[in-house]
């Protein structure tokens, strides 16, 4: 009889220390990428969802169709989307950055917009009063107010944002998706799981550094509590 080969990756074992060590580079490649679509996607995707939903809260008439849009696209199979953008962005990690944007931009929206609404009555007037303008008040009473709804937006929309990131391997930008999509067709079990891994590991330092940071931006809400 053979004798088992003593080596992990030859046995193709799901644990395997001697893959993370032959490959640290890729592995890091891999990750700096996925961190880079996703921080890019989810920054354009702020940019853009603050001032929609400012108009959204006050044009009247305008609620129903930016939710409508954004909600519209957020239904959309993240494969259909780039296939849609394919022949704007070709292949190309614009096109991923693209999806990603459109799809952040249903959870930003809603949650800035109800941030916004649920800035009582009574404190735009007292602004108003101070004589606040229109823009003083958005960024020094408004926005402030509704950064715990909109956190949670971003929190929700940078983890949704990690794990879209991985369908990027069907155009080779898929960051860590793009080893876990190699290590299936090819059934490289150390590569799928510490891939998939690296991922989830991804998007909890990510939220556990989004909610540090809104606890510091909101140190009123800490003070409500105790």
């Amino acid at each position: 009889m053979t004798a088992p080969p003593d080596d992990c990756l030859a046995r193709n074992e799901w644990l395997c220390a001697e893959y993370l060590s032959t490959r640290r580079e890729i592995l890091l490649d891999a990750v700096l990428q996925h961190l880079q679509l996703t921080v890019v996607s989810v920054l354009l995707g702020l940019v853009l969802a603050v001032p929609l939903a400012v108009a959204a809260r006050r044009r009247r008439g305008a609620a129903g169709p930016v939710l409508g849009v954004t909600t519209v696209l957020y239904t959309i199979p993240s494969l259909a989307m780039f296939s849609l953008l394919l022949p704007v962005y070709g292949l190309s990690a614009w096109l991923v950055i693209a999806g990603l944007v459109l799809y952040s931009l249903t959870l930003l929206v809603r949650n800035i917009l109800a941030g916004l609404r649920a800035v009582p009555e009574e404190t735009r007037q007292a602004a108003r009063g101070m004589g606040y303008g229109p823009v003083r008040l958005l960024l020094a009473v408004e926005l402030p107010l509704a950064l715990p709804a909109a956190m949670a937006g971003l929190r929700i929309a940078t983890v949704s944002a990690v794990s879209l990131v991985t369908i990027g391997a069907i155009v080779g930008y898929g960051g860590l998706g793009n080893l876990i999509y190699t290590g299936m067709n090819t059934y490289f079990k150390a590569q799928v799981l510490t891939a998939s891994v690296l991922c989830v590991v991804i998007a909890v330092a990510a939220d556990l550094l989004l909610l540090g940071l809104q606890r510091a931006l909101t140190p009123w809400m800490r003070e409500a509590r105790a």
